[in-house]
């Protein structure tokens, strides 16, 4: 019986391990090409409803019109806004190509996949 449950344990953890390296794969592909060389500027904001969009307008500016040809993607990180945030980032990245919209959980979980070698 002891054997039983040890092997179940042990399957449910591979199982579990399995579903992580499934999701964190996932989170790379939907939001970024880290693949790319270049640069990613990752902005990320907290109650910011009434600044932000100008901060955005600015950078992006730079990115469009200015020589920053190595800039690839601008990361939009939201941590945790009790105010409209989130709705005014969602928005900005509807008018951009070069923006992407993440919760903070998930673009720390892409920076830390990225090695550092």
């Amino acid at each position: 019986m002891l054997d039983f449950i040890l092997n179940t344990l042990v399957y449910i953890l591979a199982i579990y391990g399995i579903i992580e390296i499934v999701k964190t794969i996932y989170y790379i592909m939907q939001y970024t090409n880290l693949r790319e060389d270049g640069i990613y500027i990752i902005i990320a904001a907290k109650n910011q409803e009434k600044g932000i969009e100008g901060v955005l307008r600015s950078v992006l500016f730079k990115i469009m019109y200015g020589k920053e040809e190595v800039i690839k993607k601008v990361i939009l990180a939201d941590l945790s806004s009790e105010d409209k945030t989130l709705k005014k980032l969602k928005n900005f990245k509807k008018e951009n190509e070069y923006v992407t919209v993440s919760t903070w959980r998930k673009c720390k979980d892409i920076i830390d996949m990225i090695d550092d070698t």
